[in-house]
């Protein structure tokens, strides 16, 4: 059994569920804890960045696909933790303040940096109302992207 292989027995089922090589490759970023990064060293649109484990994020993403699913919402696994690193770095507390939404007053929250209009507009129904809870932040987004892309995971960059 190869290094790689063993790794992939102790990853959650949907990595497990990949192919080898997206798993191999997803498992060498996930698998890391997020660390808490310094205000002044931060990307510039994240207002802090709190430890969060790569166990808690997936049960996050894993719970937003369950209601996804439930409500045919389509997107993946991998789609949304690109995104969610993208994003945000894995902060569900993340503020983008220097765009232009938020020179607009509406800067963009969570995970999936999403603005409370569109939050508002394509909430999913069984999630909270609470654009920083991270389950309704992801399938928020993700119906978001369906409507406007056809599924999260056309989204390579930001929406």
């Amino acid at each position: 059994m190869s290094a790689s292989t063993s790794a992939l027995t102790c990853l959650p089922a949907r990595l497990r569920a990949m192919s080898a090589a997206g798993a191999v490759a997803i498992v060498a970023t996930a698998a890391l804890t997020l660390t808490a990064t310094p205000h002044a060293t931060a990307a510039p649109h994240l207002v802090s960045t709190p430890q969060v484990s790569a166990r808690v994020l997936d049960q996050w993403i894993g719970r937003a696909l369950d209601v996804m699913k439930a409500k045919h919402i389509p997107g993946s696994y991998a789609a949304i933790l690109r995104n969610i690193r993208r994003e945000s770095g894995g902060n569900p507390r993340a503020v983008n303040n220097w765009d232009s939404n938020a020179r607009a007053g509406t800067p963009s929250k969570g995970l999936l940096q999403v603005i409370d209009p569109t939050f508002r507009r394509f909430h999913v129904a069984g999630t909270a109302w609470d654009i920083f809870d991270p389950v309704a932040n992801i399938a928020a987004a993700c119906n978001y992207a369906a409507h406007t892309y056809g599924s999260i995971d056309n989204v390579h960059s930001g929406y």
